[in-house]
């Protein structure tokens, strides 16, 4: 399972090391995980989007590379705990409830810029 997947530290820690490899002056910015506090991402992926930093951060007229993550299907289902916890700390009821959030798409992100490669592959062909 080691092999399949990336931690979210070792993810990051591999887009800093893609841009200081180009350009050590160079910034990052990675937006939308920053409330994950662990995770596993797709190795294969990692290393295709350590590629796509690499490939920008070579470019002498950026400065800085921006990573940023959001939901490919702009509504996701999620579950809600509620838990009613004591004065000793101990969780003695929880309710489980659901909730669809609408995220923004990538057009957000993408105003403005001519210059975009959608390597993505269609939706369900991951």
């Amino acid at each position: 399972m080691r092999l399949m997947h990336t931690s979210l530290p070792e993810f990051k820690l591999k887009m800093q090391s893609a841009v200081v490899r180009q350009s050590p002056s160079k910034g990052l910015e990675i937006k939308g995980i920053e409330n994950l506090k662990s995770a596993k991402m797709q190795s294969l992926r990692t290393g295709r989007i350590e590629l796509a930093v690499q490939e920008v951060a070579r470019d002498r007229d950026i400065d800085k590379v921006e990573v940023v993550i959001m939901p490919r299907v702009p509504e996701t289902m999620h579950t809600v705990i509620i838990k009613g916890i004591d004065k000793n700390g101990n969780a003695k009821k929880a309710i489980l409830e659901v909730i669809n959030i609408i995220h923004p798409t990538e057009e957000v992100e993408l105003a403005g810029i001519n210059d975009i490669d959608d390597r993505r592959p269609p939706i369900g062909k991951h």
